[in-house]
């Protein structure tokens, strides 16, 4: 789930955690709210390149690294690893990074019962 694009982040947790069995998987990702971010999935993104309408993102929606973990932490899901993925516009791939100062992933485990 692209977690930046719901109302209420915390709430979309809890029912996620709520629809996982313990010990099961979840996956979420997201754009860090940072500065490079604003750069290149608004400003470039949305303005610049077109890839997106325009007002696509709100950079108040993002949420940090830091701020996801609490979130699912709090909806009883222990992050297990966190990775960055990056997009390259020559080959039109995505790939893994550990580079997660605008696009990352967290995947994490609902805690047993």
């Amino acid at each position: 789930m692209v977690i930046e694009h719901v109302a209420d982040p915390a709430e979309f947790c809890k029912s996620l955690a709520a629809l996982t069995v313990s010990n099961g998987a979840t996956l979420i990702s997201t754009i860090n709210r940072s500065m490079r971010s604003y750069a290149t999935a608004i400003v470039a993104a949305e303005y610049i390149l077109h890839w997106l309408p325009k007002g696509t993102h709100q950079w108040s929606s993002f949420l940090t690294p830091e701020e996801l973990v609490l979130i699912l932490q709090r909806a009883s899901i222990n992050v297990q690893e966190m990775a960055g993925f990056v997009y390259n516009p020559l080959t039109g791939q995505w790939a893994l990074s550990d580079d997660i100062s605008v696009n990352f992933i967290a995947f994490g485990t609902k805690n047993s019962l």
